[in-house]
């Protein structure tokens, strides 16, 4: 019997392709959508109200699709999913550069956040673990750089294009990124499994196909199986907490970032710094995103996340006290640092949890979830603006949320078989 080791892994070609994946979903994020977002009422008229109305209704809807494309991803594997999300998302940027009717903003809204912020983000957070168990912490690590690059450059350069060249352009700008850089660089370079090169998980070992027909070496390249289907999942607590968990970032994030541009105006700022806020954010993410991958590979990952909820009880507080351009970029320092753990430790939660065989309809209804409560976000936001002429009742009140979080969190460990009897 032969044994051969490779000197490297694919393992981290995939990595790359996740973190390029990641970057290029940054046209259906809010950070991206929030600068757009006061252009488009002062060119239309609309109220804040109104348009929060048709972001959350199109980013409640295109969450319920995101079951389906988990189902998809474990049927038709990785490479395909990303070549026809990838595609289609192209064609639903060319459609919002073309909006001039409340109609069309509302299903280009939809779609953006179907394609862009759940399946594309959907993907390499089920591609990962199938290439990485015990490195996947940093493997995340790696892929988060692609999601902090383009909330740190996104912001301003949405800025900028529509400043220079108009709305139009912006959109046409990333579409045309998108179709012919991440397309094709998906299709050619994404493979669903290292089984499928030879290679196994972590990169540990990699035989020939008569090597695994020996009983005790195909043990060590396929271990038994420890993954949970869907249903097994959603029959312990710590699936439903965690659920929870997932949706509260996802919730305040989105509402205070797609009003950021009104948030930090109404502190007597201009559209620029709101801009520069989230560029910082983005940056502190990138750093404390390795941090983030060496902790969670070293610390439970519920107790990771029930401590970081409480550092988000703070940032909000400071979100809606501070006034000096000082103290929001403290705010903005924290907030990264809150999102890479946020983020990093989500990713990390669901395969160390439930397994990897079943975890494209897990994370498609974790992803759901999460979806739904960016939907939920905008427009509680924009009513509180309309009714109060501002946000401080608004953001006092959804500090429940990151201290209900964190309580959930510590009540939830990793469950055993034991749970299904629960």
């Amino acid at each position: 019997m032969t044994k051969k080791q490779h000197s490297f892994y694919y393992g981290w070609v995939i990595v790359a392709v996740s973190a390029l994946c990641l970057f290029f979903n940054s046209p259906g994020q809010t950070f991206s959508v929030s600068i757009f977002i006061d252009y488009y009422i002062q060119e239309f008229g609309w109220s804040r109200s109104q348009i929060s109305s048709f972001y959350s209704i199109a980013t409640l809807v295109s969450g319920l699709s995101m079951p389906f494309v988990g189902n998809l991803i474990d049927k038709k594997g990785h490479r395909t999913s990303i070549g026809i999300v990838a595609f289609l998302f192209g064609l639903t940027l060319i459609w919002m550069s073309q909006v001039n009717a409340p109609w069309m903003i509302l299903i280009g809204f939809l779609f953006i956040r179907m394609f862009g912020q759940g399946a594309m983000s959907l993907i390499p957070s089920v591609l990962i673990p199938q290439w990485f168990d015990k490195k996947k912490g940093r493997a995340f690590s790696f892929v988060t750089i692609g999601a902090v690059l383009g909330s740190a450059t996104f912001p301003p350069l949405n800025h900028f294009l529509i400043q220079s060249r108009g709305l139009t352009f912006a959109w046409l700008f990333w579409a045309v990124a998108l179709l012919f850089i991440m397309l094709p660089i998906g299709l050619i370079f994404v493979k669903n499994r290292p089984e499928d090169m030879g290679q196994v998980i972590d990169g540990q070992l990699s035989v020939s196909i008569e090597d695994e027909k020996d009983n005790k070496l195909s043990d060590a390249i396929h271990p038994p199986d420890v993954s949970w289907t869907l249903q097994e999942a959603k029959q312990t607590r710590s699936f439903w907490l965690m659920l929870f968990v997932s949706i509260v970032p996802s919730l305040v994030n989105t509402a205070f970032t797609f009003h950021m541009v009104s948030i930090i105006s109404e502190k007597g700022h201009d559209a620029a710094l709101a801009a520069y806020l989230l560029s910082t954010i983005a940056v502190t993410q990138m750093i404390m995103t390795f941090a983030a991958g060496y902790v969670l590979e070293k610390v439970k990952v519920n107790i990771v996340k029930s401590l970081n909820f409480v550092l988000y009880f703070g940032i909000l507080l400071l979100l809606n006290f501070s006034e000096q351009p000082a103290l929001l970029f403290v705010f903005a320092v924290l907030q990264g640092s809150f999102v890479a753990f946020d983020s990093v430790s989500t990713n990390v939660l669901w395969p160390d949890y439930f397994g990897r065989v079943h975890l494209g309809k897990i994370r498609g209804l974790a992803m759901s979830a999460m979806v739904i409560g960016s939907a939920l976000g905008p427009l509680p936001f924009g009513i509180a603006y309309d009714i109060f002429g501002g946000y401080h009742e608004v953001l006092l009140l959804v500090l429940i949320l990151p201290a209900l979080a964190s309580v959930a969190c510590f009540l939830s460990p990793a469950p055993t078989r034991e749970h299904l009897s629960d």
